[in-house]
């Protein structure tokens, strides 16, 4: 087992963290290098690989990471929606984090928007950034300060080694892990055709309960939520139905 911990680390370094290029390596037992690494990290043969992503169609090889590991031991709910959001998502966003922190450790993925809003309101409990992209890149910039705070207080989780750029295709691919982390997911705002829409599916297939909050009938631009509760999501009404997530 040990043996296959450092290949899968020396993969993942040489195919900048792609799932399937690492799968194959592995299949056709490629060549290796045991190599020093200044990030923590730890890889699915490990035992304190996270019993949630074991559940996924396509669980990490490996995870990066910096901060307070043991987060991923807590119960944790899902909090996302869109970068470019409304001034009253970013409302809700606090509203709803700040009634259900006490109880949750707060997931989010470090983006821009409500990503953003989730982790700073949540800095004083307990929250974990999932990035897409390498465990030392800040992205996007406007969230410098927050990566800082969350390096040294909270976790920041990736399957990316150091320096892989934020490449779009990475980002769906980092939601799966997002479900994987969360009991439940809520949805604060989001677009029809967004990554946030991404993220619900992998909860679906993962049978964890997702909340929307419902979205006003002439805001034309965010009518994911909307979609979503008519499709058979719980819909959040008020703050009060949040005691029973």
């Amino acid at each position: 087992m040990k043996d296959l911990k450092y290949r899968i680390l020396y993969y993942a370094i040489q195919y900048n963290g792609d799932w399937n290029r690492i799968a194959k390596a592995i299949h056709n037992q490629e060549p290796y290098k045991i190599i020093e690494y200044p990030y923590d990290y730890v890889t699915i043969v490990d035992e304190q690989y996270p019993e949630c992503m074991k559940h996924l169609r396509y669980p990490p090889w490996i995870l990066f990471y910096i901060g307070d590991y043991s987060l991923l031991k807590k119960k944790s709910i899902g909090i996302v929606g869109a970068r470019n959001c409304t001034s009253q998502a970013l409302q809700n966003t606090k509203t709803i984090v700040n009634h259900v922190k006490q109880k949750y450790c707060i997931v989010s993925g470090l983006a821009k928007g409500i990503d953003a809003m989730a982790h700073q309101c949540s800095m004083d409990s307990d929250t974990i950034g999932i990035i897409g992209c390498g465990i030392n890149r800040i992205y996007p910039k406007e969230n410098t300060k927050l990566f800082y705070e969350m390096r040294e207080k909270q976790l920041i989780i990736s399957e990316y080694p150091m320096n892989v750029a934020p490449l779009a295709y990475h980002f769906p691919w980092r939601n799966r892990l997002i479900a994987a982390c969360s009991s439940a997911l809520v949805v604060i705002e989001a677009k029809e055709k967004s990554g946030t829409m991404l993220t619900v599916n992998e909860c679906l297939e993962l049978s964890k309960p997702v909340y929307c909050l419902p979205t006003a009938f002439e805001n034309k631009e965010y009518m994911g939520c909307n979609t979503l509760i008519f499709n058979g999501a719980n819909i959040l009404l008020d703050e009060k139905e949040l005691d029973d997530i």
